[in-house]
């Protein structure tokens, strides 16, 4: 049977993050894709202009329409604007026992804009964390998480990667592709085990949603794999993207990927 994933996460209206890239990524990947809105988000390939968060406890709504009615194979978890809605998260997460839960910690937008308050940082460490699968930060993200303020070099992502693993966490996914040079490196890790993405970095403007798109990916294939079999899978889906963005054009600043590239390719 086909696979039912769901997203938590907020809106992008120019369809290149945010929900718009989860659904259009699970359906890439063959699963039937359900959504949660958590924030309504004024955003284009230039930026983000304003954004409003859904109240609460109509978030525990909209989760419970769907976990009411529908088996849920996978979670995918993306911004979380405030400490009431991670805490309805966390609360539903636990009420419905999920299983495959893959958080994707949106604290800023790739233009610099933040996306996320002090007070949710918190809970999502204290309450949402320990129920992940996998968490997918990138080096910003992971320096919010950690507390830290100077970029964590190439050669610390191994260590800091176990260091995150102490807020309890299945697994991490330490991203770097914030970093500089023709490398790119990914370090994924659990409590007996480290495995290292090694690729050559792609140079293409057209890397708005890239996030969203890897921890959507993973979300999708975890209920058909392990973890690391379903991190590799989802990079080349991720690679795929990437490399065939060019065939789009949409928008003035960083574009979005080309989701369909498997499929309108052929």
């Amino acid at each position: 049977m086909i696979k039912n994933i769901l997203t938590i996460a907020g809106t992008d209206p120019s369809g290149g993050a945010g929900i718009q890239a989860d659904i259009k990524t699970f359906s890439a990947l063959g699963t039937y894709a359900m959504s949660v809105i958590t924030a309504v988000v004024a955003q284009n390939t230039q930026g983000v202009r304003s954004y409003r968060t859904i109240d609460a406890n109509f978030v525990g709504d909209q989760i419970d329409a769907v976990f009411d009615d529908i088996i849920v194979d996978a979670v995918k978890i993306g911004m979380l604007a405030n400490a009431e809605i991670v805490q309805v998260v966390a609360s539903k997460l636990k009420q419905y026992h999920v299983k495959n839960v893959v958080l994707d910690p949106v604290m800023v937008a790739k233009s610099g804009d933040p996306l996320i308050d002090e007070t949710a940082v918190l809970a999502i460490k204290e309450i949402l964390l320990p129920q992940v699968t996998i968490v997918t930060p990138n080096i910003p993200e992971a320096c919010v998480l950690l507390n830290k303020k100077e970029p964590i070099p190439i050669e610390d992502m191994e260590q800091e990667a176990k260091t995150l693993l102490q807020l309890k966490p299945q697994w991490v996914l330490l991203k770097g592709g914030h970093l500089t040079g023709t490398i790119c490196r990914d370090v994924l890790c659990n409590s007996q085990e480290t495995h290292e993405f090694v690729g050559d970095r792609i140079i293409t403007k057209n890397d708005h949603g890239t996030g969203c798109t890897l921890s959507s990916a993973i979300t999708a294939l975890l209920p058909l794999m392990n973890v690391p079999q379903a991190v590799e899978k989802a990079k080349g889906f991720l690679e795929c993207a990437l490399k065939s963005s060019n065939q789009l054009s949409v928008g003035h600043g960083h574009g979005p990927l080309h989701h369909f590239c498997n499929l309108w390719n052929q």
